[in-house]
């Protein structure tokens, strides 16, 4: 395990090198920020005046040489926009993100187990029909939809709840469903398809041979062992999660680090953008190596080489 752990943490390195310098590329070909900060009018010496403060007028492996040496501390410069630094801006919106991914995961478990294990214990019939059905579905629907119509119906036409911001739990509750819902299907189908496997399973039969009431089977002796593969993969979902925050805080103006992302790329303020995919980046990295360690810890049989 410590030898494991050791290996990936030093495949990190590489990772964030490469995601870094891909991220510098794409933020350096996207356009000139020094224009959008200033204005169509702005006169050719005032922009080379903030070219130069900027070291934007520096050669490309110039910038990039600064650029690399300074990322891998957590200083991305200031940002063009706030004139701030770009990390802190980052860290700031960060815990309003990770806690719209940790209430959408939460919620998540709690329709995906109990529709996954009812679908499960009436294979074939009806009710796995619907909940097949209605997995696919919510699987289907983009999040941006999802998000726009849970607004006109429950913050519009009925006023339950906020159209948009954050600040009390009634800001949370559209967010948290329009992201949780395809998250939920997700593992639905995967607790459903788990189920399904175990129920078939020979000790299961002779739970049920001893007189054992169904329930204790397929709580106790079932639903353990299928909650093996949907505990890894509800790591990985919550960095799926993160990704998915992006659109989902943009419609719901939440202010989190999906929607300083998109703000700071729309207004080329490089630094943040930078600053933000890093840490990202280092988060699902992290989560990655999390699952393979949750895996281990829940089944004993595998081996982490």
């Amino acid at each position: 395990m410590g030898y494991y752990i050791g290996r990936r943490l030093l495949e990190v390195i590489p990772t964030l090198f490469l995601i870094v310098t891909i991220v510098f590329f794409l933020v350096y070909i996207v356009g000139d920020p020094v224009t959008l900060m200033l204005g169509e009018n702005a006169t050719p010496e005032q922009v080379k005046a903030i070219r130069d403060s900027m070291g934007l007028n520096d050669p490309l492996l110039v910038q990039y040489w600064n650029y690399i040496t300074h990322a891998f501390v957590g200083d991305f410069g200031d940002s063009y926009q706030y004139r701030e630094p770009a990390m802190a801006i980052v860290l700031e919106r960060l815990p309003l993100t990770l806690t719209l991914a940790v209430g959408s995961i939460i919620l998540a478990l709690v329709i995906a187990i109990p529709l996954g294990v009812w679908a499960a214990t009436h294979r074939g019939g009806v009710i796995d029909n619907v909940v097949s059905s209605l997995s696919v579905l919510a699987k289907a629907m983009p999040n941006f939809w999802l998000g726009i119509m849970l607004i006109l119906l429950f913050a519009v036409t009925l006023s339950w709840f906020p159209v948009s911001g954050s600040g009390t739990w009634a800001h949370l509750v559209l967010p948290v469903i329009t992201l949780g819902t395809g998250t939920a299907a997700e593992i639905t189908r995967l607790v459903r398809s788990s189920m399904v496997e175990i129920l078939s399973q020979d000790y299961v039969r002779t739970a049920h041979g001893k007189g054992l009431r169904e329930s204790v089977v397929v709580f106790k002796h079932a639903l353990s062992n299928a909650f093996i593969p949907v505990a890894s993969i509800t790591v990985l979902q919550f960095s799926t999660l993160l990704g998915g925050a992006l659109v989902t805080e943009a419609v719901f103006a939440w202010p989190g680090l999906g929607q300083l992302l998109v703000k700071s790329v729309t207004q080329r303020d490089m630094p943040v953008v930078q600053a933000a995919v890093f840490v990202i980046a280092l988060m699902v990295i992290a989560l990655s190596i999390l699952s393979d360690i949750s895996f281990k810890l829940v089944d004993r049989r595998i081996k982490l080489d």
